[in-house]
């Protein structure tokens, strides 16, 4: 009987820290928000715009919004998302990701720092099925060319890069290596989210989610609009 109600304690205690750390529905909608703020930001900036022939050609997103945390320089946090396209064509619902150590920008003593990720290959994003990728290691990653570059913006990036970046931070060469740290899928806010218990391999390549919360809804229709 003690060994019962030990149990039971136990599990009402692990339950209890669970729901205590379990994301904010208000953090996550805001967290959604202002990636899509971001590449609206980035597609409505001349100097920031990623040119239509690479977005034509995306598999897939990767939008991220890192800043200086803690009160240790160099302790860097993020979360992001990242949207996949379908082999019909279709774009999937932004599934959250955590991202670290995305530190472009940070090391010149920025406080934060929004990142897109134009995916062009298929296998990449499949990578975040097994947890995290490290961008520059798991994936080669270049600078990408922005549209106000007109003078290369017709132009391939050098060699085998799966993953063009691009960051508010100006001061980078198109077509140079970069490494951008790490991402990694956030089942407990996808979960928390879409009210689902599926995790990133259904969100992404499955039809499981019937009600798109609204402002994933916006972001989808937006890239959608800005990748035809």
């Amino acid at each position: 009987m003690k060994k019962l109600l030990s149990l039971v304690l136990g599990l009402a205690l692990v339950a209890t820290a669970a729901a205590q750390n379990a994301p904010k529905a208000s953090t996550l909608v805001t967290q959604m928000e202002s990636c899509e703020a971001i590449i609206r930001e980035f597609q409505g900036n001349s100097k920031l715009a990623i040119p239509e022939r690479v977005l034509r050609d995306a598999k897939a997103i990767i939008i991220i919004n890192q800043f200086q945390a803690g009160f240790f320089l160099g302790v860097k946090d993020g979360y992001g998302v990242v949207l996949v396209r379908r082999p019909n064509g279709k774009w999937s619902v932004p599934a959250f990701l955590k991202a670290g150590d995305i530190s472009l920008g940070l090391q010149f003593g920025g406080r934060a720092i929004n990142t897109v990720m134009v995916v062009m290959d298929e296998e990449t994003p499949r990578r975040l099925f097994k947890g995290r990728v490290n961008f520059g290691t798991d994936a080669k990653v270049v600078a990408g060319i922005r549209k106000a570059e007109t003078e290369m913006v017709n132009q391939p990036l050098p060699g085998n890069a799966n993953v063009y970046v691009y960051t508010s931070q100006e001061g980078l060469m198109a077509g140079v290596a970069v490494k951008t740290g790490y991402v990694s899928p956030d089942d407990r806010a996808n979960q928390a989210y879409y009210s689902t218990r599926h995790k990133l391999p259904e969100l992404l390549y499955s039809d499981w989610v019937t009600n798109v919360p609204t402002e994933a809804k916006y972001l989808m229709d937006y890239v959608a609009e800005i990748t035809r």
